[in-house]
């Protein structure tokens, strides 16, 4: 788990840490060792800690006037050890809210596993953005990912890409991201 380092190539266009809006403003990283881990697996330092130990995060692209968040993760999203939810969306989630933030797409090509609980702070992250036509759109996560927070009954918060329409986010500028869910949420509206 080392070798995967949160997505960089955006890094001329937002950087989180010198972001003085962004939750995590002023972070420093190790750039001499591994000091962070996921259970027993040291992951690459460039990862940002949510307080959880076994999901980390970075915020790839912010853009306050569109409104608009771009986050990776990488772990297992366990809500019965940490509640990562919890952690998510009080550490990160509800900072970029209070500046406007209210659509998100969550990268989750790097998430291992899921383990729901309770949906409280999913229903208050959709309450939170639902009253400004917000989203909170998942992209690129395992099958059996999707399938188990569907067995947890919080889909009804998310929107969801299927493996049918697995998007190379990669090859696109962030603009463009965005530019293609709002289509592809448009669509599944109409």
């Amino acid at each position: 788990m080392h070798t995967i380092e949160p997505y960089y190539n955006w890094r001329h266009l937002y950087i989180a840490s010198s972001d003085e809006r962004s939750p995590l403003y002023g972070r420093v990283y190790n750039e001499f060792g591994y000091d962070q881990k996921i259970y027993n697996y040291f992951i690459h330092p460039q990862w940002d800690n949510i307080e959880s130990t076994t999901m980390y995060i970075k915020i790839l692209f912010v853009d306050y006037d569109e409104g608009t968040a771009i986050i990776e993760l990488i772990g297992e999203w366990n809500d019965l050890i940490d509640n990562d939810i919890m952690l998510l969306k009080r550490n990160i989630v509800d900072s970029l809210l209070k500046n406007g933030i209210y659509r998100f797409i969550i990268i989750g090509e790097n998430v291992l596993n899921f383990h729901g609980d309770a949906d409280d702070y999913y229903e208050e992250w959709y309450e939170d953005i639902s009253e400004d036509f917000g989203w909170v759109v998942l992209l690129n996560f395992r099958k059996h990912i999707i399938e188990e927070m569907q067995q947890n009954n919080i889909n009804h918060y998310f929107n969801f890409n299927n493996e049918e329409a697995f998007i190379d986010w990669r090859t696109l500028k962030p603009k463009h991201l965005i530019q293609k869910i709002e289509t592809t949420i448009v669509q599944q509206i109409g």
